[in-house]
């Protein structure tokens, strides 16, 4: 069940890169994207725990700086950086690039934490480099150089919530920093989102949803809806799930299918479809992150959006790999 719980978090998270895409092709911004879902997954954790865990409301008072830190990079600008990515670049490159975070985490805790790291870090680091190298088509200029800064931007903000959150999680629950953050993201991006600007008529405003298929328009509630609750809360409370019964470096592994899925579901809806050397590229990418993800003698679990996304605060936590 750990797996199928993994699995369907990374499903949920590669295709909501698709469904941000086209929520802001419809008229919204990065950063009114961004305040809609670190807003709504505020309310949602809100609600959970006034359920199930009254007590996490009271955040001690030396948690609060590090908390500040992580909500407002790891997470806020770590949504806009993303979104602002995937309107210019494909999803699942945008996605691609934010996930070489893996890769830059296992450089930190070799180089600054002195944390023993396996030495496949350095096999990694030469996929992750040759296959972005392919990806991008370096030789022919194929991407859009601001959304590959944004994208890698994205990677350096997704790196600070892992090691920040890794702090974090082991001190309150996975739940309890998943309310604080975002709620700290979503004040701090309510000053430079524009969502004074917005009317009460977006959500009733018409979305294309068919993408390459034809047209087929919904309002803006739904996307928006879809974006919140199945791109962001359920993805994150699935990982949890998954956490239950899988060790850490399964979980990360599984995890980073996500980056897959999220191809997957551009090139079949979006119609963003990689030529057969960028695939080659993108596979090679994707080894290295694995291969970073178990280069750690600490084991970090990583599931993030990407379309982070883009997500919601994703679960981090140290766990002994079973194998050792």
């Amino acid at each position: 069940m750990g797996y199928v719980y993994a699995l369907l978090a990374a499903v949920l998270f590669g295709a909501n890169g698709s469904i941000t895409k086209v929520t802001m092709e419809a008229g919204l911004s990065p950063a009114q994207v961004t305040q809609f879902r670190l807003v709504g997954t505020a309310i949602i954790a809100g609600l959970v725990l006034l359920a199930l865990d009254r007590t996490a409301f009271r955040l001690p008072r030396q948690q609060w700086p590090v908390m500040i830190v992580l909500g407002v990079v790891g997470v806020a600008l770590l949504q806009a950086t993303y979104a602002a990515a995937v309107q210019v670049l494909p999803v699942g490159i945008a996605l691609l690039l934010e996930y070489t975070a893996v890769l830059m985490v296992a450089l930190f805790a070799y180089f600054i934490l002195k944390e023993q790291v396996k030495t496949r870090l350095w096999v990694a680091i030469a996929f992750v480099l040759v296959g972005l190298a392919v990806v991008a088509q370096i030789w022919a200029s194929t991407l859009d150089a601001l959304g590959v800064v944004l994208a890698v931007s994205a990677a350096v903000c997704l790196s600070v919530y892992f090691l920040v959150g890794e702090h974090q999680v082991s001190r309150t629950s996975p739940l309890a920093v998943s309310f604080w953050t975002m709620t700290i993201a979503a004040v701090f991006w309510s000053f430079v989102s524009g969502w004074w600007m917005l009317s009460p008529t977006i959500f009733t405003a018409p979305v294309d949803i068919g993408g390459v298929h034809g047209e087929v328009l919904v309002p803006m509630a739904l996307p928006l809806a879809w974006n919140v609750v199945l791109g962001s809360f359920a993805p994150f409370l699935l990982s949890l799930a998954a956490l239950r019964h899988l060790p850490a470096t399964a979980a990360g592994i599984v995890a980073s299918s996500e980056v897959i899925f999220a191809f997957a579901v551009a090139w079949v809806w979006l119609g963003e479809a990689l030529g057969p050397v960028q695939i080659i590229g993108a596979s090679i990418v994707l080894a290295g992150i694995i291969l970073a993800q178990t280069a750690r003698a600490s084991k970090v679990v990583v599931d993030a959006d990407l379309a982070l996304d883009t997500g919601p605060i994703t679960t981090i936590t140290e766990r002994e790999d079973s194998s050792r």
